[in-house]
């Protein structure tokens, strides 16, 4: 459907709706529950040089509206994902990829971004430096522009492929990092990650979490991504990929007014497995009902 059609840094996409990463695996978890190939694209799970198990248990909370996670970017790696997750993506995924990866030093971000920007089906490179649930990496690169920009100047110098920074919320102002990673060569900015919080348990008078704090996602954090989405969007000149919180298609067209190009989908994904495919679906719907004809004449027309 043409009225749904956006273009993501010069790669077109069906329709905005992105599941992000940590939420949807490497793809073919969710491709027994539909067809995802109805999607924009998907960002896959956060991925490092060298394998990681994560943080100890517990690591993930429920609570008000969302949920808390300190899950600390458990993955196989970059060279298994590139040996047995992105054969078993492409059987079942027919579109490029937006590939998130972590880092624990700026080397780390090199290489692993390089290794996957070889991959065909790598359509983006969705650099991370805003996971508040690791130590000496992720969202430490993101607080401060000088080493935002470090990381991307030096990403830039080994791939030609659309570089995306995810940005962190736990800053005082994330105007001069979203501008500082454009400067750096930067072709996007996605944001929100998640907000640091933490719950502690009645019964032992301890935090529920083992590592105390954790990343809050989940309904209660969309007007906070929505502000921040709208204040990125008139700050820079590249494309932002909005997230925090979205669970509707409406939430999707709030996004897109406040300067959105395309929209991620995250906690959503893990309360309703088919949430992407219903918002994707019920897009025209509610295009209709709002006098919408494309989605794409929409972007930033709240300003």
């Amino acid at each position: 459907m043409d009225a749904l059609k956006v273009s993501l840094c010069g790669i077109p996409l069906d329709n905005p709706v992105i599941p992000a990463s940590g939420t949807f695996g490497y793809g073919h978890e969710f491709a027994q529950w539909y067809d995802i190939n109805c999607l924009g694209t998907f960002s896959f799970k956060g991925t490092t040089l060298s394998p990681r198990l994560g943080n100890p248990t517990p690591r993930i909370a429920e609570c008000s509206a969302g949920m808390l996670n300190a899950v600390g970017l458990q993955n196989p790696g970059v060279h298994e994902v590139i040996r047995e997750e992105l054969p078993k993506l492409r059987s079942c995924f027919h579109k490029p990829v937006m590939a998130n990866v972590s880092g624990f030093s700026v080397d780390e971000y090199v290489e692993a971004c390089r290794l996957l920007a070889a991959e065909p089906q790598v359509g983006w490179l969705e650099i991370n430096i805003s996971c508040p649930n690791v130590h000496g990496g992720g969202m430490s690169f993101g607080t401060d522009p000088a080493s935002a920009a470090l990381v991307v100047e030096a990403v830039r110098k080994v791939t030609d492929k659309p570089l995306i920074v995810k940005l962190t919320p736990n800053v005082a102002d994330i105007i001069p990092i979203a501008r500082a990673c454009e400067d750096a060569g930067a072709d996007g900015i996605s944001l929100i990650n998640t907000l640091v919080g933490m719950r502690i348990d009645l019964k032992t008078r301890r935090p529920v979490l083992a590592r105390q704090t954790g990343g809050y996602s989940g309904p209660g954090i969309f007007p906070v991504a929505l502000r921040m989405v709208w204040q990125v969007a008139g700050a820079v000149h590249i494309p932002v990929v909005g997230m925090g919180g979205v669970s509707s298609a409406q939430d999707v067209i709030e996004m897109m007014l406040a300067g959105a190009t395309a929209v991620q989908v995250g906690t959503a994904n893990l309360v309703e497995p088919t949430i992407c495919r219903d918002i994707i679906m019920d897009l025209p719907r509610v295009m209709e009902r709002y006098g919408i004809t494309s989605l794409s004449d929409i972007i930033g027309g709240a300003r």
